[in-house]
């Protein structure tokens, strides 16, 4: 935001209150940072290199459903993993980089800890800011959605069984498809859910979110009348904004009497998080396996 006097500094005035909500003040230099995780964990680009040495082992391994179309953009895509079970539930995951990087050949990975728990696994890919706006990203993870329910009996899902997950940006995404009938259940994973202050931030350069456009996209103020249970999980090493976020949310979620819980992971810092997914092991991919319920005995094996 530049400085300088007359308008500018009535624009000032404005997101000093507006950072009220945060219960501090923040300087401009104090918000960026805040929610830069890259420079907040120092080995970040040692995961994200290995995530996607992972993906492409998993894709060379199960290829047969890759790059489904469920839109007419280049990145409307999604990598869909089967469990060798017909009729098993599916799980929709939506990969993170502040809605402006990162694709989902690199988070195939994920796949692997549901896989474990007899879950189908979607990837699905969405066009990236500044090429898309918010409204359009989130307009075009609801089409994802929607076209995996009408095609899952086709893929061996079964479409009463739509789960939804993402990780930072993607948990956003998640939490603003819990409005959707098809979905049986969600995990934020590190989600974003009160854009204001990403709109006040370094982000924004590309992400071009105005007041209305940021309010009509944070899940923290559209709650849904009802909805499924939702899972909320953040890791205690995280940024603190990052924290904040989802304990936030998730009071609001459960002041609203949705069904849902909160997960803290001990020891884990925003890219650690999301190996508990990853992992068969991991407390999230566990956490997700009991949500949807024992197998069930007409889980046909395939």
């Amino acid at each position: 935001m530049a400085d300088g006097d007359g308008e500018n500094e009535a624009e000032s005035a404005e997101e000093l209150e507006l950072l009220k909500r945060l219960d501090r003040i923040m300087d401009q230099q104090t918000l960026d940072a805040a929610y830069n995780n890259s420079a907040a964990v120092a080995d970040s680009d040692r995961y994200l290199a290995d995530w996607l040495r992972r993906s492409e082992a998993l894709r060379a391994r199960v290829p047969d459903h890759l790059d489904l179309a469920y839109g007419d953009a280049p990145r409307a895509r999604l990598d869909f993993f089967p469990v060798n079970r017909t009729g098993a539930p599916t799980l929709l995951f939506f990969h993170g980089g502040y809605w402006q990087r990162n694709a989902k050949e690199g988070f195939s990975f994920v796949a692997e800890g549901p896989l474990a728990h007899g879950f189908h696994v979607a990837v699905a890919g969405y066009t990236l800011a500044p090429e898309a706006t918010m409204d359009g990203i989130v307009r075009e993870t609801r089409t994802a959605l929607r076209w995996l329910h009408q095609h899952l009996a086709t893929l061996g899902g079964d479409p009463a069984r739509l789960y939804v997950s993402g990780w930072s940006a993607g948990g956003h995404l998640a939490a603003m498809l819990m409005d959707e009938a098809p979905v049986a259940g969600g995990l934020a994973i590190s989600g974003l859910f009160d854009l204001e202050p990403i709109r006040l931030s370094y982000l924004n350069e590309k992400l071009g979110l105005d007041a209305e456009q940021a309010r009509r996209n944070s899940p923290l103020l559209n709650l849904p009348t009802r909805a499924a249970k939702f899972i909320i999980a953040y890791g205690s090493e995280e940024l603190p904004e990052l924290k904040r976020q989802s304990r936030e949310f998730g009071a609001a979620w459960s002041a609203r009497g949705l069904p849902g819980e909160i997960i803290k992971l001990a020891d884990c810092h925003h890219y650690a998080v999301l190996e508990q997914l990853a992992q068969p092991e991991g407390l999230l991919a566990k956490a997700l396996a009991h949500s949807r319920g024992p197998i069930r005995a007409d889980d046909d094996a395939a």
